[in-house]
């Protein structure tokens, strides 16, 4: 094995490693989603329960601002999850035979079977 195609193999194979989210990316994604929730609670509550004030306000708006950060993150997260499912989908059907009905001499019926003319 030549030393150009070992660099190629390596870098396509952390290429591939750094396309797909690790595992920890999933744990903190779920915990991303877990406190937007928490925070579109608390933002309910001061709203409906809390006494209107300027400092009330402000602590609305801070935690408008935070949900919507966490919001901005899984949607990249989201993005990038859906990008890498997609190359595995593609991957996985290379090498699938993509036959047209008379390439092999006859036509096919739904149930997978074929006619032979």
């Amino acid at each position: 094995m030549t030393r150009e195609l070992a660099r190629e193999i390596l870098s396509l194979i952390e290429a591939r490693s750094s396309a797909q989210p690790a595992p920890m990316e999933f744990e903190m994604a779920y915990q991303a989603r877990v406190a937007a929730d928490r925070i579109k609670f608390a933002i309910k509550h001061t709203e409906e329960f809390g006494p209107h004030t300027d400092q009330m306000r402000e602590v609305g708006l801070q935690l408008l601002d935070a949900l919507q950060r966490l919001e901005a993150v899984d949607q990249r997260f989201q993005k990038r999850s859906q990008v890498s499912r997609g190359r595995n989908l593609e991957d996985n059907n290379r090498g699938k035979d993509d036959f047209s009905p008379g390439e092999l001499g006859g036509t096919h019926q739904a149930n997978g079977q074929r006619n032979v003319d």
